[in-house]
């Protein structure tokens, strides 16, 4: 490690409206092992919440704050705090990345002589991806050419000598908001040949996750890229003209410009006009020889540009796309099946009869799709309902069409029918047809964060809330249970259709007259005996814990042994795991007594067995309510799950209907005292009924119907 640390580093931060980023920033800043720091921090003209943020973390002796009253831009506040920065090397910071513990120390460390150093980059997807200690890894240096180190066109992770930045007035070009980092690499270019680079990785670039609410500025609108992109390159050519180094790296820039978004640019038709003129002024400047070893398409694409032949160049790219996606699908079979959904399917009739229902990926038959199906067929209604599966040859009520998910023939169907009845998001790359309606009936009352009201995404997938924004604007008609649920409704998923409020289909089984005999019926069918109370365990998933996106690992904390011992000649437990966990539960030496009902198709048929309900975060226990049946709360590990992975809407601990217990000891004890534990919580129970379950009335199914299909208005709206 490095023995003195005689010269100060000034760290240069543009700041804007990033208050739920910056505090990780800065703290990676103040936290480093390297602490001859000046760290410049520059309001650019943030609103008033964020700017009191960051103005409350100023506390550090070693940060200089500085403000803009309007927004300026990230080239405007670099420029000005190159101006403020006093030390021997600057560093480039944007306020939503972090830096890895040492990273300071080591790039002072390895610089040497040299008039700068890179780093290596690491994508930030979700806080996990963090790494240990640069301890842990054997550093190595090498020389590489500064086309290649910026080939990206970021400056990002670079420690910079102060002499080389004023020997060469390196200023950000200031005329657009994004790609105004070339502006302070061309130097480089021009002077020097070679930079040392570590192969540790010292930034961590974080990917934002809400790239609708809040997004970085590569997550723009194409359309904003390709001007702020064209905007510099038109800029950088004018000025560095006479430079020969500086126009190649230019050109070099723009045709990988060119190549990896010409597709997207031109995918929205309003834009082709614009679009196409600002790429042709582009091209107007671009050497040609900088294309003569790009494929023939591209070399035509930019001809045509340089020509203004809108037309010629309309059907290039279109031939351009035809031919990357019917290339894309002879990859395999998976994408085959998409690539014929898109060309053949989607340009059939809609019909206006068909029905596709799909419940939990295709896992189960249940919940409110199976009980809208389950009236349509009862009430002899004339659609032809169409059913998604994991299992092809699942068997049924009624006469539906049985396709397995992700099938030729789940396209088809997709593809043609005029409604779609799904509980959960619906894949990504189906397409809502003008014509189609579909109705979301979701799958619970939230306890947890959800969507945009989530800081971060810890679970599998990082693009969860770009994903689920771009899903939900398909929906028209969304389910709520409850007044609660339509206002977090409204704000997580950023919906603004029709919500139907109206209660659950799938709660009408608890308020049937026969409800006492179906019970019967399925305890039979388990084979659970007719004489023992039964306690439903049905736990949720852990966002951090998981093998890949919608596989969740789970390790039992409840003591199911001791739990056989002390209640045993009373009780059988039925375990019902979140369908993303894909854990096998082991009850391996626990016959007659726990029940490992994880594929069981509706949860509700297990609420009418049970005389109470174990579970931690899960929603099931808002519909458990509706029976007015004990409710125990396991919740080993609340600390964690409510103040890093989620975050609750409720006050749990006031308001759960319900004791929270921590061991396996505190759960058998509330059974063995179930009476007095009812006792003590029948206010809480009463007011948590009432305002999570009145709407309830047994005839939810028959209401979504007939505002669905048949277009009626119902009474309560």
């Amino acid at each position: 490690m490095i023995k003195t640390q005689e010269y100060k580093v000034s760290i240069i931060i543009p700041y804007y409206n990033s208050m739920e980023f910056v505090e990780d920033c800065l703290n990676s800043v103040l936290s480093q092992s390297y602490t001859n720091l000046e760290v410049v921090i520059i309001n650019d003209g943030s609103d008033q919440e964020n700017t009191k943020h960051i103005e409350s973390m100023v506390t550090d002796d070693r940060i200089i704050y500085l403000k803009n009253e309007t927004n300026k831009g990230v080239a405007f506040s670099r420029n000005m705090g190159l101006k403020q920065a006093t030390g021997e090397y600057v560093f480039f910071l944007d306020s939503d990345d972090l830096l890895a513990e040492y990273a300071i120390e080591i790039l002072v460390e390895s610089i040497q002589d040299h008039p700068a150093i890179v780093g290596r980059i690491k994508r930030l997807l979700r806080p996990s991806d963090l790494e240990p200690s640069l301890e842990e890894t054997q550093l190595q240096i090498k020389e590489r050419t500064c086309g290649k180190l910026f080939k990206g066109g970021s400056i990002l992770n670079v420690l910079i000598s102060s002499d080389f930045i004023h020997k060469h007035n390196i200023q950000f070009y200031e005329g657009t908001l994004g790609y105004t980092d070339i502006s302070g690499i061309i130097p480089f270019i021009l002077f020097i040949e070679k930079l040392p680079s570590l192969n540790i990785r010292t930034y961590y670039k974080r990917v934002r996750n809400d790239p609708i609410s809040n997004p970085s500025l590569e997550q723009s609108p194409i359309e904003e890229r390709m001007r702020d992109f064209v905007q510099t390159y038109l800029a950088m050519v004018k000025k560095f003209e006479q430079a020969e180094q500086a126009k190649k790296y230019l050109d070099r820039l723009f045709i990988r410009f060119f190549r990896r978004q010409v597709i997207n640019i031109f995918k929205d038709e309003n834009h082709f006009e614009e679009s196409f003129d600002s790429l042709a002024s582009a091209v107007q400047v671009l050497d040609l020889s900088s294309i003569h070893s790009q494929p023939l398409h591209i070399k035509r694409e930019i001809k045509h540009l340089r020509k203004g032949n809108k037309d010629r160049y309309k059907k290039g790219l279109w031939f351009h796309k035809e031919a990357r996606d019917l290339k894309n699908a002879l990859k395999g079979l998976t994408r085959l099946k998409r690539y014929i959904y898109i060309k053949v399917f989607l340009k059939q009739p809609i019909k206006e009869n068909y029905i596709i229902f799909e419940s939990f990926l295709g896992k189960n038959y249940s919940d409110s799709p199976r009980n809208i199906y389950e009236y349509i067929i009862d009430n002899d209604l004339d659609y032809r309902c169409i059913w998604v599966f994991n299992n092809k040859h699942r068997k049924i009520p009624g006469n539906a069409k049985v396709v397995k998910r992700f099938s030729f023939a789940y396209y088809y169907y997709f593809a043609v029918s005029k409604y779609w009845i799904n509980n959960m998001r619906q894949p990504l790359h189906l397409v809502k047809r003008p014509g189609n309606v579909f109705l979301e009936t979701w799958h619970g009352t939230p306890l947890k964060k959800l969507v945009f009201d989530m800081k971060d995404v810890y679970s599998a997938n990082p693009r969860y809330k770009r994903d689920f924004y771009l899903q939900s604007r398909a929906w028209d008609y969304l389910l709520s249970p409850n007044r609660y649920s339509s206002e977090i409704f409204t704000s997580a998923f950023k919906f603004d259709k029709n919500m139907l409020e109206y209660g659950y289909p799938r709660n009408d089984i608890l308020y049937s007259s026969d409800k006492e005999e179906r019970a019967r019926q399925v305890k039979e069918a388990i084979g659970i005996p007719n004489d023992k109370k039964v306690i439903l365990y049905a736990p949720t998933w852990r966002d951090d814990d998981f093998y890949e996106p919608g596989k969740y690992k789970f390790q039992l904390q409840l003591d199911l042994n001791k739990m056989k011992e002390k209640l045993g000649d009373e009780y059988v437990v039925a375990l019902r795991m979140h369908y993303f966990i894909a854990d096998d539960i082991d009850v391996e030496g626990l016959d007659g007594f726990a029940f490992n009902l994880s594929t069981y198709d509706d949860i509700a048929e297990l609420y009418l067995i049970s005389d109470l309900l174990i579970t931690d975060y899960s929603s099931v226990f808002f519909d458990y309510v509706n029976l007015k049946r004990p409710i125990l709360f396991f919740t080993y590990d609340l600390d964690k799950y409510r103040d890093q992975l989620r975050g609750f809407y409720l006050d749990f601990e006031k308001d759960a209907p319900g004791p929270l217990l921590k061991t396996s000891d505190a759960v058998i004890d509330a059974i063995v005292n179930i009476e007095e534990l009812k006792t003590e919580y029948t206010e809480r129970y009463a007011a948590f009924y009432e305002k999570f379950c009145s709407w309830h009335d047994g005839k939810s199914t028959e209401k979504v119907v007939k505002r669905v299909l048949f277009g009626e208005m119902q009474n309560d709206e």
